[in-house]
């Protein structure tokens, strides 16, 4: 009897061991990163509370021409990759003098060459720019394009915090935009 539980127990023991030693030397079949990799983006204000953040997905450039072919001029662009960019804002803000309230938007842009169209739009949960449609539109801002002192191989959003708000700097290739977010005074 005392034999038998002794070899029950080593097999036992030994399956155990085989399938510990499989799921170490096969891995777990966890997803490949994405081409694009979602990111996020906060913006937190002086008493450290979380004011606005922006999840994206970042493309890579990959020695591909960004603006102007790999992302036309004049058109509604997704802003990123893969499913559209949000934003989503805890307090009021001021976007080109309109009052935005708290709550989830999607953001839109529309690339030219000197300058950008950047959107905030109602419609949440979007894939790239497929069903934007302007009449959900909450507020259009235009802002310059600027020169990047330096490549920028991933496209990249983030805050910049200001006395009266937060700049949203958004960057890819070899330029950016800044989209000034001014707190509400009340």
């Amino acid at each position: 009897m005392k034999r038998i539980l002794l070899i029950a127990l080593i097999v036992g023991a030994s399956i155990q061991h085989n399938t510990l030693k499989a799921q170490t030397t096969e891995g777990l079949n966890f997803a490949k990163l994405d081409a694009s990799p979602m990111d996020l983006a906060i913006y937190k204000n002086a008493d450290n509370k979380v004011v606005a953040r922006v999840i994206y997905s970042r493309p890579q450039k990959r020695n591909r021409e960004i603006f102007g072919k790999l992302v036309p001029y004049g058109e509604v662009w997704r802003t990123g990759a893969n499913e559209s960019t949000e934003l989503t804002l805890y307090k009021d803000m001021m976007v080109a003098g309109v009052k935005v309230n708290a709550g989830t938007y999607t953001m839109y842009s529309i690339p030219e060459e000197n300058e950008w169209t950047v959107i905030l739009n109602n419609s949440t949960f979007t894939w790239g720019a497929y069903e934007y449609t302007d009449k959900q539109d909450i507020v259009r801002i235009k802002v310059p394009v600027k020169k990047s002192p330096t490549s920028i191989e991933s496209f990249s959003i983030a805050f910049v915090a200001k006395e009266d708000g937060a700049d949203l700097l958004m960057g890819w290739d070899d330029r950016y935009v800044e989209v000034p977010f001014k707190t509400v005074i009340k």
